[in-house]
């Protein structure tokens, strides 16, 4: 999973990027508000975990702009302000959560678990039951069978992730070329293989298709 992190301390934002890293996320870090919105904007993320005070545009200033363009991604606000109005202004925006400065890394893990698994997972399991005996770690994007991994390339393990998150619904290639791709332009036959790759690690019941409707991946 990918995790944005606006942090304009610097150790503060290497100590945190250094814990997401070792739970296994992807992590995209700014020391800059203006840097970190048009980051949002342009790549899929499953978190943002945004510092309120920075440089160029704050952190309730890109909650607000994201929110203002449809943007679901869960929120966690790091701050070290305790003015009740300011907590109702986060919520108000549409904020999941805030951190409060100083914080142990430890506090700071649990939150973030809690802040993906309700909302793209609804269940306090960190792992997922896939049809035909496979187990998808949510955490560290790996793949099980029976105790064994399943050797992903970044966009396997990109394109499982996102079927994953909408467990028996079907993802147009659109949806698909935007989420593992980051909207690069690639052909629909380079989705095709890595389908097709997936199924050949897999089975070819994993991952289901519908002609001119998409990819899916049926609950267990």
């Amino acid at each position: 999973m990918k995790i944005l992190l606006l942090e304009d301390d610097y150790n503060y934002k290497e100590s945190i990027k250094e814990l997401l890293l070792s739970l296994g996320y992807e992590v995209d870090d700014f020391l800059s508000g203006d840097e970190a919105m048009e980051a949002a904007f342009h790549n899929s993320y499953d978190l943002l975990l945004l510092d309120i005070r920075v440089p160029g545009i704050d952190g309730y200033g890109i909650v607000k702009e994201v929110r203002s363009y449809g943007l679901k991604v869960p929120v966690i606000f790091i701050t070290s302000l305790t003015d009740v109005n300011n907590l109702s202004l986060g919520y108000e925006l549409g904020c999941n959560d805030y951190i409060r400065k100083p914080f142990s890394l430890k506090e700071l893990k649990y939150r973030v678990e809690e802040a993906i698994r309700s909302y793209h997972f609804h269940s306090v399991s960190p792992q997922v039951q896939l049809p035909c005996g496979f187990i998808f770690e949510i955490n560290s994007g790996i793949l099980r069978h029976e105790d064994h991994e399943i050797a992903l390339s970044d966009k396997e393990r990109r394109v499982i992730r996102l079927l994953v998150k909408n467990l028996d619904t079907f993802m147009d290639v659109d949806t698909i070329r935007e989420y593992a791709w980051e909207g690069k332009e690639v052909g629909d036959n380079d989705i095709r293989m890595v389908i097709k790759k997936i199924r050949s690690k897999t089975s070819k019941e994993f991952i289901q298709s519908q002609r001119g409707v998409g990819y899916k991946i049926a609950k267990e």
